[in-house]
Order: structure tokens, then C-alpha cells, then sequence
């Protein structure tokens, strides 16, 4: 089976490396985003997908808008590919594009559709507090996250799990799930299923101020948008910003916790600190961190970075900036 494989990021790598590696598949172009300039010195750097492209000699080429090149049109038609797979692109593909392979434009997308359409679903799954996502292949047409389904796989979202861990699970899942669908189209095995658009929910691209951390939001609001975000999420401190990339919250989910973080939430439950304005330090936990009040139950600064600097675990915060009950985050 001949395949174009459009892809970007990290999130793509494994479902690249797998249509490479199997036998009854051959990948024989990649379409990735152009160059951009990172790091310190502004250097030029291909995308990871590219990397691994380069790396098996397979084409690659790089338009800056797909719809708009020419050359890069009738470089697909000649091709003439079975399939286009399509895993964290970039840009839209135009009506002329889907149409051009045997069996249609494939898509591996972060969610169970029709929930969490859009540019965002790992973060915003988790920061719903979603106990559940997977990965649903689809066939592309027009809309935004709208084709019939394919196929899905289903997976728990652990509570301390941040968007960053969940990505790397997905992204082989969705690797597997890539293969399946694409032998199952070729064998005639598989039934496309519309998606209930009545049912569809969006994951909408991430703005600034979703990473401004609210002190009288819940615990586990705050939590789940942490560890959704990360490692973006601020507050300030002593006049200056800092990150907060892990916690734990203490209250009513205490019995999802692993055990080590389930006895330090009993331990303070137990001691029922009085209570205090949302932000407030309201207890230190040797060897853990600061507890902090939030608008319902404590929260457990489990790791910080302050700016300029390091990121270091909570106790190492604790100790290093003499923290004590009583001071207050959050403060202009």
C-alpha cells in the first residue's frame, strides 16, 4: 500500500515510524510544516516528523500553504498514493487533496469523537477532568473534525497524568491504530460511521489566559487544569511569576490518589486546617510541599518554577524560599 504521510510534531513520530517499518506498507513522501527558527541562536530546524523522514531517505516537502502550491498538487497526483494519512498536520487540507487517494485521507485524532473536535482535544480533555480519551481514526472531508469514524481506541486518564504524558500514550496508540484502519479500509472490513453532530463538543486553541491559575476555583479545577496545560499554568509570587507544573488535590478525590499522596490528603483532612482565603499557604508537608487553599479543598504544590530559574520540586521550594502558613499566592 502506497502512502503520503502528512505530519508535524512529536505526537506524529510513532505513527510515521510505524507505517515505515511494516511490511504491506510504503511511505513514499512526507508533507511536514516548514523550518522554524528555535533556541537560543535562531537556528533553522526541522520538524521532528521531517527528522525522521530525512533519516530513511523518504521525500519530503514543505509548502507553506498546501492549497496554494502547485507544485505540490501535482506532486501528490503523481503518486499515486492508495491513501493519505494525516496525523497533527497543521494546515487544511482543500476538497482537490482529499479526493485524490483510492481510499481517501485518513486522520489519527486525539479524542473520542464527536468529543473534542478541534486543535486542542488532549489538553482540554484533561483539564475537563475527563476520565477517559483515545484515539479515532476518521476519513477527512471539509469540516473541522467532522468525517465519518473509522475506528477507536479507548484509554483512562490517570489523575496525576499531565498533557504531556497522555500525548506520548496516545500518540502510539494511535500508531496501532493507523495500521488496523488502513488494512481494514483495503480489505473492505470496515464501516465508516457518521458522527452525531448533536453530540460534538470543541477543543478550542489555547489562549494566554487559560494558564492564569484562579485561587477560588476548586482543587481539583485548578489540578486538572495544571497538569491540562502543562507546564504553562502561573501565579504570582512575591512579585514575581511562577509556574506551577504538578500537584495533588486534597478533598473529595482523595481516593483516586496513588497511595504515597493518598496518606499526605488523609494526614491533612484529619488535621482539618482552619480556614483560609483562597491562595493562602494553609500547611507545609515536610519532604512534600505547601498545601494551598482553594476555593474547595487544598492543593498540594507537588512542583514550581520560578522565573529565570529551574524547575524544582515542592519541598526543594519550600525550603529554598523559607515558605511558611500563612503567605498567599496569587497576590498582584
Amino acid at each position: 500500500m502506497k502512502i503520503v504521510f502528512f505530519g508535524t510534531p512529536e505526537f506524529a513520530v510513532p505513527s510515521l515510524e510505524g507505517l515505515i517499518a511494516h511490511a504491506d506498507m510504503e511511505v513514499v513522501a512526507v508533507i511536514t510544516q516548514p523550518d522554524k527558527r528555535r533556541g537560543r541562536g535562531q537556528q533553522l530546524m526541522p520538524s521532528p516528523v521531517k527528522a525522521i523522514a530525512t533519516q530513511h531517505a523518504i521525500s519530503v516537502w514543505q509548502p507553506r500553504s498546501i492549497k496554494r502550491s502547485p507544485e505540490t498538487l501535482e506532486e501528490l497526483r503523481s503518486t499515486q498514493a492508495d491513501a493519505f494519512v494525516v496525523v497533527a498536520y497543521g494546515q487544511i487540507l482543500s476538497q482537490e487533496i482529499l479526493d485524490m487517494p483510492r481510499l481517501g485521507c485518513i486522520n489519527a485524532h486525539g479524542s473520542l469523537l464527536p468529543k473534542y473536535r478541534g486543535a486542542a482535544p488532549i489538553q482540554w480533555s484533561i483539564c475537563d477532568g475527563e476520565l477517559e480519551t483515545g484515539i479515532t481514526t476518521m476519513l477527512m472531508d471539509a469540516g473541522m473534525d467532522t468525517g465519518a469514524m473509522l475506528l477507536k481506541k479507548t484509554t483512562a486518564i490517570g489523575l496525576l497524568e499531565n498533557s504531556l504524558d497522555l500525548g506520548i500514550r496516545l500518540s502510539a496508540i494511535a500508531a496501532d491504530l493507523l495500521i488496523d484502519t488502513l488494512q481494514g479500509l483495503d480489505q473492505g472490513t470496515i464501516q465508516p460511521i457518521a458522527q452525531e453532530d448533536e453530540k460534538a463538543t470543541y477543543a478550542r486553541l489555547i489562549q494566554k489566559e487559560d494558564y492564569l491559575l484562579d485561587w477560588s476555583k476548586p482543587a481539583i479545577a485548578l489540578h486538572n487544569q495544571i497538569r491540562g496545560f502543562y507546564p504553562n499554568c502561573v501565579t504570582s509570587f512575591r512579585g514575581s511569576v511562577l509556574k506551577v507544573t504538578a500537584t495533588a488535590p486534597f478533598g473529595l478525590e482523595n481516593e483516586l490518589l496513588p497511595p504515597d499522596w493518598f496518606a499526605v490528603a488523609e494526614q491533612w483532612r484529619s488535621q482539618s486546617p482552619s480556614p483560609a482565603q483562597p491562595g493562602t499557604v494553609v500547611e507545609v508537608v515536610k519532604n512534600h510541599g505547601a498545601i494551598v487553599q482553594t476555593g474547595d479543598g487544598g492543593l498540594l504544590l507537588r512542583e514550581v518554577q520560578l522565573a529565570g530559574r529551574r524547575s524544582q520540586s515542592g519541598w526543594d521550594f519550600v525550603n529554598g524560599n523559607r515558605l511558611t502558613v500563612g503567605e498567599v499566592f496569587g497576590k498582584e
